[in-house]
């Protein structure tokens, strides 16, 4: 190619050569095309806003926390051991008491043993009406034929010089107020039928619905669901006896009425009139 110059003769381009020829297959330096601005290795990542790059996000620590589940389950279970095992050595410690000391720990007993032990002497049987200072009677003089106290249940009142004998032999003898409600009534009768040296008669005139009496003891209550009851029970029948747990109480009288009977000082066959 020759470049004409006005007025002159033509010259041709010096070509100045290197001596290398261009890689096979690579395009001459100046044939290859301009690189994008940025694109290069290390630019930094431009944002949707133009804005510098986001930076790496921390991973969010999630907390497990405790577990409280067991850890309230186990407590529970070790705070009712506890209860079982302190319930078990309190009741092994209040077995183990004399059961005069027990009865006196009931709330609410009387111990008349303590407060007229001329009263509970026993042994005095005389004929007739006897005249008593506690009603219902714990002890004192009294008839020489028994009630019949074989978990004995009487729908009408009975004689107290009966009872009180009975009470000598080691019965537990549980009156309670006519107008009682049946289902409280009912109650009673559960603790007394079947079990000897148990009985159950209405009572009048008594200032609290339910009254039991053993020989020298005395307890009242106002329903029959109170658990005194068969505290009351189970310390003091056939243990209250000053006759002995051999005492007899079959073969007793069965009649009601409060009109004591003078048969004798001794009864072959129950009393049934």
């Amino acid at each position: 190619m020759s470049i004409s110059t006005p007025g002159g003769p033509e010259r041709r381009p010096t070509v100045v050569s290197t001596g290398k020829k261009p890689a096979a297959g690579r395009p001459a330096a100046a044939d290859k095309p301009a690189a994008k601005a940025g694109a290069g290795k290390g630019a930094p990542r431009q944002g949707a806003g133009g804005g510098k790059g986001r930076k790496p996000i921390a991973p969010v620590k999630v907390s497990q926390g405790r577990n409280w589940g067991p850890i309230a389950l186990f407590v529970a279970v070790g705070v009712l051991a506890v209860g079982i095992i302190g319930y078990g050595a309190w009741a092994a410690y209040q077995g183990s008491q004399p059961w005069q000391k027990r009865a006196d720990a009931i709330k609410g007993v009387v111990d008349f043993r303590k407060k007229d032990k001329d009263l509970v002497k026993g042994g005095n049987h005389q004929q007739g009406t006897v005249k008593y200072s506690v009603l219902p009677p714990v002890a004192g003089p009294h008839n020489p034929s028994w009630q019949n106290c074989m978990g004995d249940v009487y729908d009408a009142p009975i004689a107290n010089e009966h009872a009180v004998h009975s009470l000598e032999h080691g019965t537990v003898w549980i009156t309670y107020r006519p107008d009682l409600p049946a289902d409280q009534v009912a109650k009673l009768k559960e603790k007394v039928q079947g079990q000897e040296k148990m009985m159950l008669s209405p009572y009048d005139g008594l200032d609290k619905p339910i009254s039991l009496q053993a020989w020298g003891f005395q307890l009242k209550v106002d329903n029959a669901d109170d658990s005194r009851i068969d505290e009351f029970i189970k310390t003091l029948r056939v243990n209250a006896s000053i006759e002995g747990p051999n005492a007899n109480c079959a073969q007793g009288v069965t009649a009601t009425g409060t009109t004591p009977r003078d048969l004798g000082n001794q009864m072959e066959q129950p009393v049934t009139q």
